[in-house]
């Protein structure tokens, strides 16, 4: 086993999300566009050293203007770069997002190939990856070689090293040659991770079902897990343990923007699991890390953009204790 230093490393994309300066308008009659760093896992990294947690993220950017912003902005949060490649000859993607009134969100992607897309097993820090304490990744790094066959690496060794494996799907459509596609790959890897996190939408997608209910859920469990979540936006979180299963409340905020609340939600559970792998055992240490992580993405949706928006410590024990 690793000996316990804490590090969750994040693997996957980071890009620009071009996001309105005005909610609730497509994106065609949208005045102008502010530029803000995205990407679930390094928003999740992010998250993890915002919240005082030890993060590491592994991925390509391009070797272009943006790339180089995204870097230092990992690097100005705490995260550490030591995972970072850039690429000659791809660009950084980019996203355009519409916020609908509700504050919930369209993509228009530019990928084509972006960076990310071109990351091979060979580029990979391995020593990195072996040192991590949990290895968190989504689905978006499957879609394409040689990005797939580095993350299927990536994830290998950081099992065989002793980390813990954490998945959240982060199902982006619009990049996936089509829906069948992408719960083939989505599933192709379900089997490895000991904790999932999936969102309602994702969980009816990826099980056919328009129920969000435990045999819904519990049609997903497999062996390996130890735990698997179910977020349900502004009502909080089911769980399922091997043992145990329940549900943990949300907290009432006026929702801006809903960018980065599951990523946020993510980071603060790996920041606690990391902090005492118990929680996954026991129930009532369980429930308490819930209500900090839905705490966590409550926050999140209060401001416009993901990283501004993820929240420390101090803010969320405000939240926490307030109800």
């Amino acid at each position: 086993m690793t000996v316990n230093n804490g590090l969750i490393v994040s693997f996957g994309e980071m890009l620009i999300d071009f996001v309105p300066t005005v909610s609730g308008v497509s994106l065609a009659e949208a005045p102008g566009f502010l530029n803000a760093p995205g990407g679930a896992p390094a928003n999740v990294a992010i998250a993890v050293a915002r919240l005082g947690g030890k993060a590491a993220f592994v991925g390509k950017l391009g070797d272009d203007e943006f790339g180089h912003m995204l870097a230092g902005i990992l690097k100005q949060n705490g995260v550490s770069g030591q995972g970072i490649l850039f690429d000659q000859g791809a660009r950084t993607a980019l996203a355009f997002v519409t916020l609908r009134a509700d504050g919930e969100r369209e993509f228009m992607f530019y990928r084509n190939p972006s960076a990310d897309m071109l990351l091979t097993p060979d580029e990979l820090n391995l020593e990195l990856i072996r040192s991590a304490n949990v290895f968190h990744y989504g689905s978006i790094s499957l879609i394409v070689e040689p990005c797939r066959s580095a993350h299927l690496k990536a994830m290998e060794v950081a099992k065989e090293a002793g980390a813990l494996l954490s998945y959240d799907p982060n199902l982006r459509l619009p990049l996936w040659p089509s829906a069948e596609e992408a719960r083939t790959q989505i599933m192709s890897i379900w089997d490895k991770a000991e904790v999932i996190k999936v969102s309602d939408d994702e969980l009816k997608f990826l099980t056919g079902s328009d129920k969000i209910d435990d045999e819904s859920a519990l049609s997903l469990w497999h062996d390996n897990l130890k735990l698997l979540l179910v977020t349900l936006g502004e009502k909080g979180c089911k769980y399922y343990a091997k043992n145990f299963r329940g549900t943990v409340d949300g907290f009432h905020v006026k929702a801006v923007d809903t960018t980065g609340a599951g990523d946020s939600f993510v980071g603060a559970l790996l920041c606690k699991i990391v902090a005492d792998r118990s929680v996954l055992e026991e129930e009532a240490k369980l429930r308490e890390v819930l209500r900090f992580a839905n705490a966590c993405g409550a926050i999140t949706t209060t401001k416009k953009g993901a990283i501004p928006a993820l929240p420390t410590e101090p803010e969320v024990l405000t939240l926490v204790k307030g109800k």
